[in-house]
């Protein structure tokens, strides 16, 4: 019997037959248009994505990025609460369906799923894009305003990715709020800026008021250590690029690097990690540095070296964003 085809490599397929043909220079304009936006920390009062040569660009853009950023986020969630699998699922503000892809890439079967955006051209493109993934064929693409006044239902599974930079500070606080009071389990990406930072933390804080327990990254649900101005956690998922990838986004590598930040938190039992590497490991002769964030709701750096045997091995190997120690030394 053949093998499935992972959820990614599907979605990667997908983007690339529905964008063979496409011009790059078409979508250069609203590439910029979108790099600025989603970097930046202006909120807007309109849709971003507003006809299909934006969504073009988008896809083109930021939808393998989201992707892979969500998929990491949701990775270490699963890790922090094993065995369970979503029921359902909602994505607020998910456009092309990004996120959607990613849960189908973590946790297999079916589940009833809703897409909220207030962009119908991204909702329809996502429709179409989903056609090809079993797991999503099911899915609703629902248009709404993403804001103070967007109603949700129940949901095991709530996902916000890149959306609350779009959103006024007002918006923001009262989608999370309902987010807080719809699902089980809630995880937030926005882009691993001090700003994105800076959002992630006040959706935390608002999350962790509500009752919910911090999965990920965080190895608790206390204040962040990281002093307000002075730094920012963010993380790093490798994301391959297509040649149309490439040449739109202007660049020769066949991969680029999503700096991303986000919580994932829950009100299930969770097993958050007992350290977090916070930066890129540092690997010298004889010996590899960890920056870790701790449980004791402190940063430290530790120095693993080749006395310490397999710890010393599992050291070279891990990433930034890893779990640390590993279990095996647990």
């Amino acid at each position: 019997m053949t093998a499935p085809v992972p959820p990614a490599d599907v979605l990667r397929r997908s983007l690339a037959e529905m964008l063979d043909g496409l011009p790059p220079s078409q979508a250069a304009g609203a590439v910029e248009r979108l790099i600025a936006t989603y970097r930046g920390d202006t909120p807007t009062h309109a849709p971003i994505l507003r006809d299909r040569a934006d969504v073009a660009a988008y896809a083109a853009y930021r939808m393998p990025a989201t992707f892979q950023a969500v998929r990491s986020a949701l990775a270490a969630f699963a890790d922090a609460v094993p065995g369970w699998v979503p029921g359902s699922h909602v994505d607020v503000g998910g456009g092309t369906g990004a996120a959607t892809w990613a849960v189908t890439d973590t946790w297999a079967g079916t589940r009833p799923v809703t897409v909220l955006d207030w962009a119908e051209p991204a909702l329809a493109l996502g429709r179409e894009l989903a056609a090809a993934n079993p797991a999503l064929a099911q899915a609703r693409w629902q248009r709404a305003r993403i804001g103070a006044a967007l109603a949700l239902d129940p949901t095991d599974l709530l996902t916000v990715s890149y959306v609350l930079n779009e959103l006024a500070e007002s918006d923001r606080t009262a989608l999370v709020d309902a987010a807080a009071a719809a699902a089980q389990t809630v995880v937030i990406v926005e882009a691993g800026t001090p700003a994105g930072y800076a959002r992630v933390i006040e959706a935390r804080d608002r999350l962790i008021r509500a009752g919910f327990r911090v999965a990920a990254p965080c190895p608790h649900s206390a204040a962040c250590p990281i002093a307000p101005g002075a730094d920012w956690c963010h993380f790093s998922a490798r994301v391959p690029r297509s040649s149309l990838h490439r040449r739109v986004k202007g660049g020769s590598l066949a991969y680029e690097d999503e700096k991303f930040s986000y919580v994932a938190a829950t009100r299930l039992p969770a097993g958050p990690a007992p350290a977090r590497v916070v930066r890129r490991p540092q690997i010298r002769k004889g010996q590899v540095l960890l920056d870790l964030c701790e449980a004791d709701e402190r940063l430290s750096r530790t120095t693993i070296t080749k006395r310490h045997g397999d710890l010393y091995k599992s050291a070279r190997d891990t990433d930034w964003g890893a779990a640390w120690p590993p279990e095996s030394a647990l």
